[in-house]
């Protein structure tokens, strides 16, 4: 199993014979655990809701709870790594289970389902935990992703099925929601990388989903595990601590890729519902309008709608859409309105720096924030008082940006469309902009961050000399 912490979050992944994962706790709960080793088989900590701006309780947080967790045999992370679901993501193994306390623990791979922060400390302190298994709604898509097209507007493609078909409503009111506490396990895109993948499972808390699954690749997921595990070689390097927990997952990742399988489902699964989502029928970006994650609409309603700031950042980002954004932005000038960057984490942060993107950034005004949650918190800096926001964010609840702001939901290349031009583009506008900027350099714009294939990554950062590193053959006596 393996367990992650945000501030107040944990996730978990034992080594029972159930093969489980789980995630998320508060700092209340941390007492259940107090006198105990994790008894998963990774537990991650971070700091995403607070190193931004944090007060005095939380510096005294960001100093002493590292020590609670690694001398547990916990992994701890450090003020400005990043989002928790990003580093997550990157030390989760195939076909597993879990939990978290934050909404949005939706793994890539294998699956989870986040509980209450007393029975995730629960999971994490003895590596199991009981569960109700939901039934399950089937989406499956077919057909091709359309020019202009991304996968942010697949995302919100399937509300917009949902609704079309009658299976979900907007509002509270007598509301209709086919997914509500069931399982989305989706199918049809084989090929996607797993950080695109997690776009499609992360979005499933804002269809109230008990959980998801995504059927992905053998080679996508060696590729993805290869990465991670350069990736985790160099956090020892950097002084990370458990070590020897991360010496653990390493192994376990080589066995899979010595012996790589996945789990599918079986030819005469029953789901309570399926979804088609025809990828060819979409033919413009698809937005949540303010404010609710379920009011989807075609770009072309919302049209010439004017956007006061625009957010590119999140969990639901990934380095490609900045690379996208900054080359839409590119020679354009200062934005119009008020533009943040924040980068899901500081891997992300430093490539982009290096690559020159954070110069275009500079140039259009941006305000850069470090690597975490940032807006998409709430809890941390805001934007103005009734500003209409555009945002790349998780979800667009009333107030939860700034008092009175009315948030639409959407992609990282309509974010800097919108930002470009100070409202709400009409298709022919976004088509025009995407056909010229983004289309002609997709091969390196759309790159994802595989360590294994940058040169000296392992060593990145070293603090521990290459002949202190702990060996893998002395965890596994």
């Amino acid at each position: 199993m393996l367990s992650i912490i945000s501030d107040s979050t944990i996730l978990i992944d034992s080594n029972s014979s159930n093969n489980n994962q789980f995630n998320l706790l508060n700092n209340q709960d941390n007492l259940i655990i107090a006198c105990l080793g994790f008894n998963a088989d990774l537990t991650l900590q971070t700091f995403c809701h607070t190193a931004a701006y944090p007060k005095p309780v939380d510096i005294k947080t960001h100093k002493e709870l590292p020590d609670f967790f690694s001398t547990r045999g916990g992994v701890a992370l450090r003020p400005g790594d990043g989002i928790i679901h990003s580093w997550l993501n990157r030390m989760l193994l195939p076909d597993t289970v879990g939990t978290g306390g934050d909404s949005h623990t939706r793994f890539p791979l294998g699956i989870s389902f986040p509980a209450g922060s007393g029975l995730v400390a629960f999971a994490a302190a003895l590596g199991v935990m009981p569960l109700d298994m939901p039934e399950s709604v089937l989406v499956k898509f077919t057909g091709e992703l359309q020019p202009g097209v991304t996968l942010r507007d697949i995302v919100n493609a399937i509300p917009w099925v949902a609704m079309q078909q009658g299976k979900l409503t907007y509002g509270k009111e007598n509301k209709i929601n086919v997914f509500n506490g069931r399982i989305m396990e989706m199918e049809g895109l084989p090929d996607l990388k797993v950080e695109q993948a997690f776009e499609l499972t992360d979005a499933t808390a804002e269809r109230s989903c008990s959980g998801s699954t995504i059927k992905l690749s053998e080679a996508t997921v060696a590729e993805y595990l290869r990465s991670n595990i350069v990736l985790m070689k160099n956090m020892i390097a950097r002084g990370y601590q458990d070590a020897r927990t991360l010496l653990r997952r390493i192994a376990k990742m080589e066995a899979w890729l010595a012996n790589p399988s996945l789990m599918s489902a079986d030819a005469d699964a029953e789901y309570v519902d399926t979804i088609e989502v025809n990828l060819s029928e979409i033919k413009e970006p698809i937005v949540a309008a303010p404010n609710d994650p379920d009011n989807v609409k075609l770009m072309s309603e919302c049209a010439g709608d004017k956007v006061d700031e625009v957010f590119i950042g999140s969990c639901m980002t990934n380095i490609g859409h900045y690379r996208a954004a900054a080359k839409i932005l590119e020679g354009a000038g200062t934005v119009k309105g008020r533009l943040w960057i924040c980068p899901p984490t500081r891997m992300d942060e430093q490539m982009l720096q290096e690559e020159g993107v954070y110069d275009i950034f500079v140039a259009s005004g941006a305000r850069t924030e470090m690597p975490g949650c940032s807006l998409c918190m709430g809890n941390q800096a805001r934007v103005e008082d009734n500003a209409t926001v555009f945002s790349t964010s998780t979800r667009n609840f009333n107030n939860r940006m700034g008092k009175g702001a009315r948030v639409y939901l959407g992609s990282a290349e309509l974010a800097a469309v919108c930002a470009l031009l100070g409202k709400i583009p009409t298709v022919e506008e976004y088509m025009s902009i995407v056909a010229q900027k983004v289309d002609p350099f997709k091969g390196d714009l759309y790159r994802y961050l595989n360590f294994d294939e940058i040169a000296g990554f392992e060593d990145f950062g070293r603090v521990i000399p290459v002949e202190n590193m702990p060996k893998l053959e002395e965890v596994l006596v």
